[in-house]
């Protein structure tokens, strides 16, 4: 979180690639799909993703039973949505994709990481224990295809996305 994911993703729409986010889809989910809906307010008598997250970050085995609700759900929805485009670049921004496995599901991926206070700078501090979850930089960079280390502006995050598009779609 405030690596620069959510600005590369909007950088690659600007580049004409349709878009999306994991997270939008897990959002949509919890607001409109009705299976999701009953089993959080049966598990956690709550729809609101604060009071999940606070339940959540507390707990793993309560982490653990979300993310086996949600993430076949999200990447069904992401593969439909895929089939859907007619973009000739697809881009979807991925919160834990190599601490899932899903980067089976794409042709390239690419990398956006910040040092630790540079992330810390740019979003709400964590109470919880999420960052320790997360594979470190160093090896997201290795296993990508594409990685930016996004210390500089929004132009030079522009920039770095223009060069990876030109790359793809030459």
């Amino acid at each position: 979180m405030g690596a620069g994911k959510s600005e590369a993703l909007k950088a690659f729409a600007r580049r004409g690639a349709a878009t999306i986010s994991s997270d939008e889809i897990v959002h949509d989910l919890i607001e409109s799909d009705e299976h999701v809906r009953s089993a959080l307010l049966e598990r956690f008598g709550t729809t609101r993703r604060s009071e999940i997250a606070e339940i959540v970050f507390r707990e793993r085995d309560e982490l653990a039973w979300l993310e086996a609700l949600l993430h076949p759900r999200v990447v069904l929805r992401y593969l439909d949505w895929r089939e859907q485009q007619t973009a000739p670049l697809t881009v979807t921004e991925v919160p834990l994709l190599y601490e899932t496995g899903g980067e089976s599901r794409f042709d390239k991926v690419v990398a956006i990481t910040a040092p630790k206070a540079v992330r810390e700078a740019r979003r709400e501090p964590m109470p919880d224990d999420r960052e320790t979850r997360l594979i470190d930089d160093e090896e997201k960079v290795k296993r990508a295809d594409y990685s930016y280390v996004n210390t500089g502006s929004l132009d030079d995050l522009d920039a770095f996305v223009r060069s990876v598009v030109d790359d793809l779609l030459p």
